[in-house]
């Protein structure tokens, strides 16, 4: 009896083994595996990659001053609140949080809040005033638009909210910048 127990130890691997080995081979033929080439890791000298063809430019940004006249500053509102209020204050004289305060931004220039760390990116735009056309380039796409920016918001792609935001933006001043 007791040769039989033994049996079945060691059967019960190798019967294990051939049943997973038959699964496998049994999936390779059902599923053909697709072998690569070549090497997916190279260690030691690689040869340079071709040249990879020219990244595709970033569309060009429709002008938002047309649109700035039919823009609704209450949507601009709900916009601003519900994109930009986590991180911007917009009353006048209101502290600044992660990001300065905004109220009147559209004229000013860039890196001007008092005692705010702006980036090194904003800081090389001190001298240029916000226009309607930097904050709607800024407004579509902040990282692309300022290469190096902090801001993680990765922007409003349709163009009738950004001329929204920028109204809204326009009316945060006692006396609005004049539409283009």
């Amino acid at each position: 009896m007791a040769d039989l127990e033994m049996n079945k130890l060691f059967a019960a691997p190798l019967v294990a083994g051939v049943a997973f080995m038959g699964a496998g081979l049994l999936g390779e033929l059902i599923v053909h595996p697709h072998k690569l080439e070549r090497s997916a890791i190279q260690i030691g000298q690689v040869a340079a990659p071709a040249a990879a063809p020219a990244a595709a430019a970033a569309p060009a940004l429709e002008p938002i001053g047309p649109m700035l006249a039919a823009a609704n500053v209450d949507n601009g509102r709900q916009l601003a609140s519900r994109n930009c209020s986590s991180c911007h204050s917009f009353n006048d004289g209101g502290r600044s949080g992660v990001g300065p305060n905004l109220y009147g931004i559209v004229g000013k220039n860039h890196a001007q809040a008092a005692g705010f760390n702006y980036s090194a990116a904003n800081i090389a735009r001190a001298g240029k005033p916000w226009g309607y056309e930097e904050l709607n380039a800024f407004i579509n796409a902040p990282a692309r638009a300022m290469p190096g920016t902090r801001m993680a918001f990765a922007g409003l792609a349709n163009p009738q909210q950004r001329a929204d935001v920028i109204a809204y933006l326009r009316s945060l001043a006692a006396n609005p910048v004049p539409l283009p």
